[in-house]
This record gives structure tokens, sequence and C-alpha cells, in this order.
């Protein structure tokens, strides 16, 4: 099912590239793992990068109980939430129509705390499977005091869109003719080897999710 199509989620500028199939929008949700919150308090906007979670139908964020972020928005107030995933450089024939294919996802919404404990741990266990899945068994689970110590929100997914740019650059027609190389510099995210902490002992050797890790699920 789409997401309803509202005032702010309507794109007004290349509507066409708009899409508010929900399907898609979980994809590319799935895929990122950073977005950026914007919000605002007495006029003045902050934009906070940060990592993010998606259970169901609620985006979670965290982070330490003293971060000026998380304790406004747990107050209810108007937050917009962007992720973006770059997939190439579009190369035109003219500096004009250049441009980048990409996949992006605006999210408006409020936020609440989420406070009894197995709820939370939930959250934080879709933190650490949603970055790398298959850490969350190996390492040392959260102690009370950390627990009590991290903030985790809500922000259930009801006003949301995607813009999606993809394909070759879109020259104007007499352009065509020019002796200039055109096309798409293809971009993705690729895991490099593990780097052992210095402290590790040589007997422990880097899990399997560590040397195959991926980002793309599309």
């Amino acid at each position: 099912m789409d997401f309803p199509q509202t005032e702010r989620t309507t794109l007004k500028r290349l509507p066409k590239r708009g899409v508010y199939d929900r399907e898609l929008v979980y994809r590319i949700l799935d895929e990122g793992f950073i977005c950026h919150v914007g919000f605002a308090v007495d006029g003045q906007p902050f934009v906070i990068p940060t990592g993010y979670a998606r259970i169901a139908d609620q985006l979670y964020l965290h982070g330490s109980q003293v971060s000026r972020m998380l304790r406004t928005l747990a107050q209810g107030i108007d937050v917009c939430i962007a992720v973006t995933l770059v997939d190439g450089l579009v190369l035109a024939r003219s500096a004009f129509h250049h441009s980048v294919n990409y996949r992006s996802v605006v999210i408006f919404g409020r936020a609440a705390m989420v406070e009894e404990r197995e709820a939370k741990l939930a959250g934080l266990f879709a933190f650490s499977e949603h970055v790398i899945p298959g850490r969350w068994k190996d390492v040392r689970g959260p102690t009370e005091q950390e627990l009590k110590a991290t903030t985790v929100l809500s922000l259930p997914l009801l006003e949301v869109s995607a813009k999606v740019r993809t394909g070759p650059p879109i020259d104007d027609e007499e352009d065509y003719a020019l002796n200039v190389w055109a096309g798409v510099l293809p971009l993705r995210m690729i895991a490099g080897e593990p780097i052992n902490d210095p402290r590790l002992p040589e007997s422990i050797e880097p899990p399997a999710y560590t040397l195959k890790y991926r980002r793309e699920k599309i």
C-alpha cells in the first residue's frame, strides 16, 4: 500500500521522481543507515546526522541520555528526517545537465520516547542488526546502567515520500553531436579489509559478517 500524499510530501519540483510505494521506501531505508534529522528550537534550525533502524512501520533513533537532539525530539516537536543513497554520477555533454543518480526518503512526524525495557532492547538490537547483521550475538549486551544511559526514540512512518533519479544524462538535442563522453559513473559502498584492534589476540579471526559485508539490498 502506498503512503498517502500530503502537502508536505508532495513533490513540487520534478514530481515524476516522487515515489510513494511503501515497499520501495522501506528498501531504501533498509539499505542506508545514516540519516539527517532536522528540527527547530526557538527559531534556530538544526540538522544532525545520526544512525537509525526500522522495525515494521517505526523508525528508531538512539543515543546518549544527555543528547540535546534526543531530549528535544522526545518533547514531541515536529521533525523532518532525510536518508539519501548515491548510486552514480551522471555526466552530460553540457555542464548544465550534469546530475546524480540517487534514491532518497523524507519523513515528517513526531517522535516518542521508548520507555519499556524490552521495547528499548528491541530497538537497540535493531540498530546493531541494521548496521552489521550478526554482531549482536557475538558481543556483551548492554548492562542496566548502560541501558538507563541510552535514549531510544520511535517515529511512526506515516508521512513519507521517496525521490529517485535513474538512467543516463538528458542533454539538449543539439548537444548530442558534441565530441564529449557522456554517461553514468556508478558509485557504491564497498567494505575494505577488517583492521584488527591493536589489543586483539592473534588467535581471534575476523567474523564472516565483516569479510562479506555489503549494503546493497536492491
